[in-house]
């Protein structure tokens, strides 16, 4: 007999072209679905791709798009994470699909958390920003079509991903540390939260048949939180550059943000964001396999 697929959205994307060549290497006949055979949105016909489809690993989403104004398109990110997220669940639910396990962000629980408070699985969502409220959108969307059919939902939570290839903001300070620059942030002591792209297709592939995995939000990370000292610290270790922070007093950085209108970059940089992850541990039963030292050197030397 045939095995039936896993099938991954967003197949073309950093993360789904990951997921796609490594369950091919662990034995899943993998179906990769991608912006040319299916745009994701609320009228997206999926029957034809779903066929004979055993697990969805939804990785498709709008990401980063900016209205000519420079705002976030709200209804954009409505329209394709969360009214595509439900169109999708319900196709699923109809093809006869298992299970379906959504990418979503850690950003639905909210920005910033400290050691002693960290972001919980069952915290209230606290989304700030249009993308994390259309990702909070999609979960629930995916928890009414699970409540109303024999799909099983699983949600994964991740924070910033890094690896080979990374964008925004993190690759931006891969350019500054490769180019010697002087960066003022010696004085920072937070914690946050970061995820191996290596570690996070892991994770999503132990939810496949895991059995604990279904109807429930799993928060993932790298096992060790940096400070952001720590980060670029790390990051010109493994390009043998020489580290130049400065120690600037973290009052100055947060106003010099202000001032700027960068005030909530800045507080990425400056604040925490600690993930509490006992349950994804002892529950879900799974830990991230890569170290954070060695994630950084893959992402450093373009490895994995």
């Amino acid at each position: 007999m045939k095995p039936r697929a896993v099938a991954v959205t967003g197949a073309s994307g950093w993360i789904g072209r990951v997921v796609c060549a490594e369950g091919a290497r662990r034995g899943f006949a993998m179906r990769a679905l991608t912006r040319s055979q299916a745009e994701l949105g609320p009228d997206t016909q999926w029957g034809p791709w779903l066929d004979g489809v055993d697990t969805l690993i939804h990785c498709a989403a709008r990401v980063h798009v900016m209205d000519r104004a420079g705002q976030a398109d709200e209804a954009g990110f409505h329209r394709v994470n969360a009214l595509g997220t439900a169109c999708l669940a319900k196709a699923a639910a109809a093809a006869g699909v298992r299970r379906m396990i959504f990418l979503s962000s850690i950003k639905v629980n909210g920005e910033l958390a400290s050691a002693e408070q960290p972001f919980r699985a069952d915290d209230t969502p606290a989304p700030a920003d249009a993308y994390a409220r259309s990702k909070a959108a999609a979960e629930a969307a995916l928890w009414e079509v699970v409540a109303q059919s024999d799909l099983e939902g699983v949600v994964v939570r991740p924070p910033l991903v890094h690896g080979p290839g990374v964008g925004g903001n993190l690759a931006s300070l891969l350019n500054a540390v490769a180019r010697g620059w002087p960066l003022p942030l010696g004085a920072v002591n937070n914690q946050r939260s970061l995820i191996g792209r290596a570690n996070l297709v892991d994770g999503l592939l132990h939810c496949i048949n895991a059995p604990t995995a279904p109807g429930r939000v799993w928060l993932m990370r790298d096992a060790h939180m940096p400070s952001t000292p720590e980060l670029i610290t790390e990051i010109a270790t493994a390009m043998n550059k020489k580290n130049l922070l400065i120690k600037v007093p973290v009052p100055i950085i947060r106003g010099i943000g202000q001032i700027s209108g960068q005030k909530s970059r800045v507080e990425r940089l400056i604040g925490s964001l600690c993930m509490d992850v006992g349950d994804t541990e002892a529950v879900l039963g799974w830990r991230p396999p890569l170290t954070f030292k060695a994630g950084i050197e893959q992402m450093v030397k373009g490895d994995g």
